[in-house]
């Protein structure tokens, strides 16, 4: 069985514990507060040196950091993981996409906001978060208005990898009333058998 170390309120914890249970795999999850410092521990960082979360455990001392990298491990073989050389590059595109245009943004404004309180010192760094945001926003609204999710007709690792901080880009400040694509692919992924939601 899996073992999976993380923390819930984390997207891109999150996306991994949502594909576990988009699957239907038996996992072991243990909440780890990186908060904390829990990651930091020399336990954690024998496993994972650059103590960060989510990090998968597998058999025989083996583990796997990196939150995209773990869901094309879990999902390989899988419907939402494209055999097709070309569809499965646009999944990495849009992985990619994740973690360099849309992260930065969108999960760091909700940081500030939700989890510090906004203080003082960084209330110049979550407005300036709001420009680069959007704009990726916005690019996931072209796509989802010609395409029910973001590689095509069924869902993938894209969109679970998205999913994990779009959902919650509202606790960031970005209100998603003007992106009425982007809402109706929220509640097709909300839609799918073995749906688990974020916990409050």
């Amino acid at each position: 069985m899996y073992k999976v170390y993380g923390d819930l309120v984390s997207g891109n914890c999150f996306k991994v514990k949502l594909l576990l249970s988009l699957l239907g795999i038996e996992h072991e999850w243990i909440h780890v507060d990186i908060l904390k410092g829990e990651t930091r521990t020399a336990e954690f960082v024998r496993k994972n040196p650059n103590h960060k979360l989510p990090l998968l455990e597998l058999e025989n001392d083996r583990y796997l950091a990196e939150s995209n990298a773990i869901l094309n491990y879990l999902a390989t073989d899988s419907d939402y993981l494209p055999t097709d050389p070309y569809q499965r590059a646009l999944v990495l595109q849009w992985q990619f996409f994740e973690q360099y245009s849309h992260e930065p943004f969108i999960a760091v404004a909700r940081f500030i906001n939700k989890f510090q309180g906004m203080p003082a010192e960084r209330e110049a760094e979550y407005h300036s978060k709001q420009e680069g945001g959007h704009k990726a926003l916005a690019i996931m609204e072209q796509q989802l208005a010609n395409s029910p999710f973001l590689v095509g007709e069924s869902a993938t690792i894209a969109d679970i990898s998205l999913y994990g901080y779009t959902h919650v880009a509202h606790e960031g400040g970005f209100a998603l009333d003007d992106y009425a694509a982007i809402r109706g692919w929220l509640g097709r992924i909300e839609a799918l058998p073995g749906y688990v939601s974020m916990p409050a």
